[in-house]
């Protein structure tokens, strides 16, 4: 999850993106197999100090093919969101104040040029990688505050191709790891907001990283531009690539959330071609047949 850096993804990738090369993952979780706890955390801005905050819930089984029906996850507790009453889904031109002050450290600096990515670890098959992706996406990342955030099994998918074409064991050169090419230092702050111990160097743990912060970025600046609208829907979006939540979430995923949610200024997307080539792979990705 990093500015500006190359992705190594297979060369379906390039015949799918007519428009440039991949690129780089944003400035962007205990070991976690099958299940993976739900424990307690700082309480987030928005509850009371006492009530108990939110942790990813309990993550379903694997599963094992593409739009299979995942079992339920961990009912949210508390009273739910009320449903939005926007009457339209645009960015709000002047956002609201950010309801999280602890925020994930900024992108590093791009790598040097020339310098080629690294391998580590044993390599997850492709129907291991499938796998922990759909059980990622399937998972409810704020099941008090915010239980209708899901991050769509397209996006969780089309990122993982674009950042690292579903290689598990790719270190990028700059520090980005695995399949999510998840930064060290956003993983260390994800654990820690989240009260979890997921592994950057495990898979599955890779996958649920992603997924979080995917999710952390989608709580983040919904409240800020969208109303806590967090519907990551593509319908939603017009020609700018500024109208959606989608394209901001897209675009913070790699180059950092503070390039694209900016108080008290309009939603910037810095990287439109990051944007464009997720959003191809969304709907064109090879691995969206796997």
């Amino acid at each position: 999850m990093r500015r500006g850096v190359g992705r190594w993804a297979a060369a379906a990738v390039a015949a799918l993106l007519a428009a440039g090369t991949v690129t780089g993952c944003g400035g962007e979780e205990r070991p976690v197999r099958e299940v993976a706890a739900e424990l307690p955390t700082a309480a987030p801005v928005e509850e009371p100090a006492e009530a108990p905050a939110d942790a990813p819930s309990e993550a379903p089984p694997a599963v094992e093919a593409i739009g299979g029906k995942p079992s339920p996850s961990a009912k949210a507790s508390g009273k739910p969101r009320p449903k939005p009453s926007r009457t339209s889904t645009a960015p709000l031109a002047r956002p609201k104040p950010p309801t999280e002050t602890r925020v994930p450290p900024p992108p590093p600096k791009p790598a040097p040029s020339g310098c080629k990515p690294t391998h580590r670890g044993t390599k997850a098959t492709q129907s291991q990688v499938k796998a922990a992706l759909a059980d990622a996406a399937a998972r409810t990342y704020w099941p008090t505050s915010a239980p209708d955030i899901r991050v769509p099994s397209a996006l969780m998918k089309a990122t993982a191709w674009q950042e690292s074409g579903w290689q598990s064991t790719i270190v990028a050169c700059d520090g980005g790891v695995g399949l999510m090419q998840v930064m060290p230092a956003t993983a260390e702050w994800m654990n820690q907001r989240f009260e979890q111990s997921y592994d950057i160097d495990d898979y599955r743990d890779n996958a649920y990283l992603g997924g979080t912060y995917l999710a952390w970025l989608t709580k983040y600046i919904g409240d800020m531009y969208f109303e806590s609208d967090y519907r990551l829907d593509a319908s939603l979006c017009t020609a700018e690539l500024n109208s959606c939540l989608l394209n901001a979430v897209i675009s913070a995923y790699n180059y950092g959330h503070g390039a694209v949610a900016r108080e008290g200024q309009p939603l910037a997307i810095p990287n439109p071609q990051y944007v464009h080539n997720v959003r191809e792979l969304m709907t064109s990705c090879e691995c969206l047949g796997f």
